[in-house]
């Protein structure tokens, strides 16, 4: 890790949709240290600043690359990032999804809005590795049709069980409509023999970790990746802090049974 920015190209940008973009990334020079599914990097506007972003595809699943929503200005900088274009990275920072831990069980994927871009790298290894895993199970959630990211690769995953749904249905949509956590009725798994990763709005997080442990997934087989207010991203400024943890440091991926009683307090 170092803690000043390097130089990496923008060799591709995919629209995900109206305010969101996948950047594919190359080193200028030297490489930063390959990245685990689930940690981060803090990305570098030059002329603008810096913000935390998980990455989306890691070496192996295709090159690095950060999928962003254009929120301020930092984000709104990077999101209109072109191919040529230069941006700097920080890391590798944070904890990783662990999927390694799920070596022989059924594999529950629960993404709401954005968070599914967190989660892609860790499906792409599930589905390349059919004889390592039990069945794997990808729910994802978004408020309107037109907030999906990734909607076409997400028919493309061959997975046991995939399922989208909506908040808000628009015009020509004629999938499902309700709550992500809806879907884990059709989703097939073995409660005592799964695990599952969660990530997306901190209110669907709290949720769907509560029905899945309420449907017998052990709480420390439920990993959730929560997000704070990052600043250094080496566990020094205390801006992340999330009761006696500080998720840059000991996140944004953590265990259900470290973190539920934690998020279930408002001031926290």
């Amino acid at each position: 890790m170092t803690a000043v920015p390097v130089p990496y190209r923008v060799t591709a940008r995919r629209r995900e949709t109206a305010d969101t973009a996948t950047l594919y990334l190359a080193p200028v020079r030297e490489a930063l240290p390959d990245f685990a599914p689930g940690q981060f990097a803090m990305v570098h506007c030059f002329g603008r600043g810096e913000i935390p972003l998980s990455v989306s595809s890691v070496q192996a699943t295709g090159g690095l690359a950060h999928t962003v929503r254009a929120v301020g200005a930092v984000s709104a900088g990077l999101c209109a990032a072109r191919a040529g274009d230069v941006v700097g990275l920080r890391g590798p920072y944070g904890t990783a999804w662990g999927l390694e831990t799920a070596h022989g069980q059924d594999v529950i994927v629960v993404a709401g809005g954005i968070g599914l871009a967190p989660l892609r790298p860790l499906i792409l290894q599930a589905v390349a590795a059919p004889e390592a895993y039990g069945r794997v199970s990808v729910l994802v959630g978004a408020r309107t049709p037109a907030e999906l990211v990734g909607r076409e690769e997400i028919t493309r995953w061959p997975t046991a069980f995939t399922g989208v749904t909506v908040d808000r249905p628009g015009p020509g949509w004629h999938g499902e409509v309700g709550l992500v956590t809806a879907l884990l009725d059709r989703a097939p798994f073995e409660a005592a023999r799964a695990s599952a990763f969660v990530c997306g709005p901190e209110p669907m997080i709290r949720a769907a970790a509560r029905d899945l442990t309420g449907r017998g997934v052990r709480p420390e087989r439920v990993r959730v990746s929560l997000e704070r207010n990052m600043r250094c991203a080496t566990g020094h400024c205390g801006h992340c802090q999330l009761g006696p943890l500080l998720l840059c440091r000991d996140g944004p991926v953590v265990g259900w049974d470290t973190v539920e009683d934690l998020v279930s307090v408002r001031e926290l």
